[in-house]
Order: C-alpha cells, then structure tokens, then sequence
C-alpha cells in the first residue's frame, strides 16, 4: 500500500523491450535508501516490483498487463517519474489509501494557471469517473488529489506549487496522459454491495 505522497522523481536511465514484456532502469536517491530486491515501489501511481541493481538505481519488470493499462509504455531514457515506497505501519498517512493498481489513463484536455495553481482537467472513462465524487480523492500518475469539480467524461483538479515542483504534474501538457487510480473504498463497496444483493434474500432482480 502507498499514500499517493511523493518522495522524489526519479530518471528513467533505459527502457528495454523484450520479447512480450519491458524491463525499466530509473535512477534515484532518496528510495534507494532500504530499498531491497523483491520490495514494492510505486512508479507513476503503478505498484512495480524492485531489482535493485546498485544505491543509485533499480529496475522493474513491465508485464503486457501493466503496458496495456498504464502509461509506463511510452517513457524513454531521461523522462522523470513519480515514486514512492511502501508505506509502513504506523506511518502518518498524509494522502490516501493507494494501492499502486492502475485502472487506465487519462488525458489532459485543459491546464491553466489560477493565482498560485495550476487548474488541470484530465478527460478519463467512465469506468474510473463512476468511483469518483467531488471533493474525493484519485490518484494522477501515483500523485494524491482531490478532486475540485466532477463532469460527465472529466474531472479537474487544482495542484499547488509545492506539488508543481516535487511531481510530474508541474510539466505535465495538454495530450499528456497520466495513470488513473479510483479511491480504494468505493471499489470495496460496490464489490460488498454486489456480494449482498447475492447472498440476501432481501434482494431480488
């Protein structure tokens, strides 16, 4: 489990394809710390799995599944990336419950500054925007938000400057994509409340 705060960018160092998957190389300093073979790091919002290669870098195994759903796909060498350790029991948790499982991207169709804040509005599926309420929280490329204003096939949300400056939503552009992360709870909910029009003779179709 993440928080969705950042620790720090890291660098994509390369990108290699294999023959049904991808292998990425991302330099970095502070979660390199107690990082160690086999722990979880969030990559731009997806829970990846760490090879540490030396106190400066790790690497990650893209599945076809992560390609397919996730913008990891489309990084080069010298992109930077969102990430973040695992959380620890007993951590403040200053976001929200992520849980690093992206469910698709969305597109940047607006940016625009507002006094000290960027006002961004990413265009995303129906599939994600059905979790999401105004004032609620989402997940943008592994980033904490909350969501400022709710339409019917976008959601816009307004990033601070300290946040411009310590993530990828500071440069992100309009046609940019970023992964897209519900909040957790709803997903449980829907899934308990499916689970007792089942089992409850209370219910019936």
């Amino acid at each position: 489990m993440f928080t969705g705060i950042i620790e720090e960018m890291g660098q994509v160092v390369s990108f290699e394809c294999l023959e049904a998957s991808s292998r990425l190389t991302i330099q970095a300093k502070t979660v390199m710390e107690d990082l160690t073979t086999g722990a979880s790091v969030n990559v731009n919002g997806a829970c990846m799995t760490a090879l540490v290669l030396n106190t400066s870098r790790f690497s990650c195994d893209l599945s076809p599944e992560t390609l397919s759903l996730t913008n990891l796909g489309i990084l080069k060498t010298g992109d930077q990336v969102n990430l973040e350790r695992a959380m620890r029991m007993g951590d403040r948790l200053s976001g929200h419950m992520v849980s690093g499982h992206i469910e698709g991207v969305g597109m940047i169709v607006d940016k625009k500054s507002l006094d000290n804040a960027l006002i961004i509005s990413i265009e995303a599926s129906a599939s994600v925007l059905k979790y999401c309420v105004s004032k609620g929280s989402i997940t943008l490329d592994g980033v904490s938000m909350t969501i400022n204003q709710l339409q019917e096939k976008r959601l816009t949300i307004s990033v601070i400057p300290h946040t411009a400056e310590m993530t990828t939503l500071g440069f992100k552009d309009v046609g940019d994509v970023l992964n897209l992360e519900s909040d957790l709870i709803g997903r449980y909910v829907e899934r308990l409340l499916e689970g007792a029009e089942i089992s409850s003779p209370y219910f019936q179709k």
